[in-house]
């Protein structure tokens, strides 16, 4: 069973603007504040790359060197959501967009680190 959704995508031009958006998809589904909760994305033909990344218990945040000029991730606890907005979008930011759950935030560039994965939210970039 899927317990993570991730929303938000769709086509759009170069130099756009796009917020995803992340977020349990029962009661159930609990993010405990030693949790780090993190972006990846995967682009066509190409292995997944970790975007960025936030600590649930304070807040701190992790981006990938490529994309930390223009990706702000965020989280609200009030609403167990998380989001990432991404500013100027080129046309390598086309992929799918996943929202992993990490049990801690060591290793958190390192996929096999973490537990829970929705099915993803596809961002296409266009002329």
């Amino acid at each position: 069973q899927v317990r993570l959704v991730e929303s938000g995508g769709g086509v759009v031009h170069t130099g756009g603007s796009l917020t995803l958006s992340c977020a349990p998809s029962t009661s159930t589904f609990v993010i405990y504040s030693s949790n780090l909760m993190g972006w990846f994305r995967q682009a066509p033909v190409k292995e997944r790359e970790f975007v960025a990344g936030v600590t649930w218990r304070n807040n701190q945040k992790y981006y990938g060197e490529s994309v930390k000029d223009r990706f702000t991730i965020y989280r609200v606890a009030a609403e167990n959501a998380i989001y990432l907005r991404i500013n100027s979008l080129k046309s390598e930011d086309t992929g799918v967009y996943f929202c992993p759950r990490k049990s801690n935030l060591y290793g958190y560039t390192d996929e096999s680190k973490y537990d829970e994965w929705g099915q993803g939210t596809q961002v296409t970039v266009g002329e």
